[in-house]
């Protein structure tokens, strides 16, 4: 963005300080504040009054706005990634393929799901949505692990 000088006189941004002496501010560049530049160039385009119009999101055409991202994701069905016991890994492998492909994933929950697998045959990995679901599964299987996904009845 390129820096753009406002100059705006006292008497338009401070009312009650001594507008008579004919002080000057000029804005130049970046504020901390975003506030500050946007009050400015209320000012200085003539609106005064101090009440700034509502930013309109402007969304490039083919991206979708955040809540757009959201919304969808909350439509999307959830799924479950399953890990299926083998008797090739090695425990502490699993644990580690678990926290490198699952984002967030803990020692204690990895151990836990590992344990759960191991015993039971099969135990829920996560839940998300179709497309997360099936990367995590493809890349439980890249290294080494038996895995699928299925729908997830009764939601998250």
């Amino acid at each position: 963005m390129e820096a753009s000088r406002i100059t705006l006189s006292a008497a338009s941004l401070f009312p009650s300080h001594n507008a008579a002496a004919g002080h000057r501010f000029v804005y130049k560049g970046r504020c901390q504040n975003i506030a500050v530049p946007m009050a400015l160039a209320a000012v200085a385009s003539g609106k005064g009054g101090g009440v700034l119009d509502r930013p309109v999101e402007k969304v490039t055409p083919g991206r979708q706005s955040e809540f757009d991202v959201k919304k969808k994701r909350k439509m999307t069905p959830p799924y479950r990634v399953m890990l299926h016991n083998d008797n090739y890994n090695r425990r502490e492998y699993v644990v580690q393929v678990l926290m490198k492909v699952i984002p967030g994933m803990t020692v204690d929950n990895a151990v836990n799901i590992m344990q759960e697998a191991h015993v039971n045959g099969l135990s829920v990995v996560i839940i998300c949505s179709q497309s997360e679901a099936e990367e995590h599964c493809t890349s439980l299987r890249g290294n080494g692990l038996r895995s699928s996904i299925e729908p997830a009845s009764g939601g998250c």
